[in-house]
């Protein structure tokens, strides 16, 4: 029983060009993701980017045992091929002229490199995948051992995304603003996806009983908090999630259509049949580092209860319905249905959850610090919450942005539909740290944080030590112009005088760390002698 495990974060983040507000996203998104490549290969002399390798990809493979025909998937879930290759992926330069509502402007957006030369896909140094999803630019963050380290890879995704975004400006290719959000209030939702190591031998169907609930109640101690309710946010309001209000199916494949509280997608990037990759989409994006850590942290300690068979056992009547109701409901008064008749509060249901981690944690001498901190945290946390919410303002995204937008309705006599608590919302979630309201609250402390910009910067730049994305990252460091292809679970690199490429299989997300393969980078060998030297079966 432990916090520890190995998890991935992903983030697609909102973009506009506020000088053309009708810009194609899909050409703005690709221009970031360019952007950032030639800032890496002027600051490190180190290629463009590295092609991704997609020959390991099966989206479209169910963890109920089947595979989708590819004529029958939705195009956004055809994500194993070149982005621009995806179905919907617009690059001429009348379409984007279309887009944009002036050909002038769609001329100056287009550049037939967009076509074949742009950087849409890249491998960073710190072993995190950059690159475009369809209208998003989007960050995959390494993989980490431990909740803390999950927030501090992300939190370098915040800032890897300033940085392109500096440097698209300075390149003459005007401002971009970028977004830590989830919807666009016009019936688009973009994702906050968590990716979480389990094995195999973990039947699916017990996955899905025991997280819906807990998926379902989480929201309230990590939710990024959203103004308006339907998926236009045409009704008035305050909610707690983002994102609740665009699920509509308790388990399916699917992402951006009929979307599900549990995710099917059965696509491991380890060894198929040892692990499994549970793929979570049912989180906000959190711009505050403790709401991001307890959404790691307590999924982990469900994840270990449930593999030790001791989780709760709980089950909703309506699971997507109880997913908006408890949104709906910043009071934390709502109640839902389960099944034998009792009516419990997403608090209640935290609690039960909690309670059952405290007690297998007990048993099993789980004692580590992630684990103790994690924990500390969560009790804390539903404690304040049955208290007063606003007293865990300082820890809980949803709840410090309803206080800043209840402070300014009573202010000014306004409710929640007024065009000016909107304009909160969005400035809110701003990745300039001098507009964006979140990082002006946190410049205040009046957010509880766990890393500072040192320390973030840091991990820009390296990878994490104890997970295949330190051979991963540092492979790139030493070795770019060498490096021809990568992915989660493989590297290929061609060798001069060789007729073929080396590939090297990472299907073991603990192996390529630091302590297995550091010795070999820091002697500074020669390409061929260094892939001579890494240890078999990694």
């Amino acid at each position: 029983m432990s916090a520890r495990r190995v998890v991935g974060l992903e983030t697609e983040y909102g973009i506009i060009r506020p000088s053309m507000p009708r810009a194609n996203a899909t050409v703005l998104s690709a221009q970031i993701v360019d952007s950032y490549a030639q800032l890496v290969r002027e600051g490190a002399g180190q290629v463009r980017g590295t092609r991704w390798d997609y020959s390991e990809e099966s989206p479209l493979a169910d963890a109920r045992g089947y595979q989708v025909e590819r004529s029958a998937a939705h195009p956004s879930q055809l994500t194993d091929m070149e982005p621009a290759e995806q179905p919907g992926m617009v690059w001429t330069a009348e379409s984007v002229a279309l887009d944009a509502g002036d050909a002038r402007v769609g001329q100056a957006l287009y550049r037939e490199e967009y076509a074949s030369d742009v950087v849409m896909n890249m491998v960073l140094g710190n072993g995190a995948r950059f690159y475009v999803d369809h209208a998003h630019p989007e960050y995959s963050s390494p993989e980490v051992t431990t909740p803390h380290d999950a927030v501090l890879w992300d939190q370098a995704g915040d800032e890897v995304l300033r940085r392109a975004a500096a440097h698209n400006d300075q390149l003459g290719n005007g401002v971009l603003q970028l977004y830590k959000n989830n919807t666009d209030n016009k019936s688009v939702s973009y994702g906050a996806h968590e990716n979480y190591l389990v094995p195999r031998e973990v039947e699916f169907s017990a996955l899905v009983s025991v997280l819906t609930p807990f998926f379902v109640s989480r929201q309230i101690i990590c939710g990024a908090g959203r103004v308006g309710r339907g998926m236009l946010g045409n009704l008035p309001g305050f909610q707690i999630s983002q994102r609740a209000d665009f699920f509509e199916a308790e388990v399916g494949l699917e992402t951006t259509v009929n979307r599900p509280i549990i995710n099917t997608r059965d696509e491991p990037h380890a060894v198929w049949d040892k692990y499994r990759r549970l793929h979570v989409i049912v989180g906000d994006a959190n711009l505050g580092q403790i709401s991001t850590l307890l959404r790691v942290g307590t999924t982990n300690l469900v994840l270990s209860m449930l593999e030790a068979g001791c989780a709760p056992q709980l089950e909703l009547i309506d699971p997507v319905g109880a997913l908006q109701q408890i949104s709906h409901d910043p009071t934390l008064r709502t109640t839902v249905a389960l099944r034998g008749g009792k009516r419990l509060t997403a608090l209640e249901i935290q609690r039960i959850y909690f309670e059952a981690a405290v007690s297998h944690c007990a048993k099993t001498g789980a004692d580590d610090p992630a684990t103790e901190d994690i924990l500390a945290r969560w009790e804390g946390l539903l404690d304040d919450l049955d208290r007063d919410i606003f007293s865990a303002a300082d820890r809980v995204d949803w709840i410090a942005k309803y206080r800043l937008m209840s402070s300014y309705t009573q202010k000014h006599g306004v409710g929640f539909d007024d065009p000016r608590i909107a304009l909160m919302d969005i400035q809110w979630a701003d990745l300039d740290k001098q507009k964006g309201l979140y990082y002006r609250l946190a410049a205040r402390g009046a957010m509880d944080t766990l890393f500072d910009d040192a320390q973030i910067n840091q991990a820009v730049l390296t990878p994490p030590t104890d997970t295949r994305a330190y051979l991963r990252g540092m492979a790139l460091q030493r070795y770019a112009n060498h490096v021809v292809a990568a992915n989660w679970d493989a590297l290929s690199f061609s060798v001069p005088g060789a007729r073929k490429l080396n590939r090297i299989y990472l299907t073991e997300p603990l192996r390529g760390t630091r302590a297995e393969v550091g010795a070999l980078f820091d002697a500074e060998m020669e390409i061929a002698e260094f892939l001579d030297s890494l240890p078999p079966r990694l």
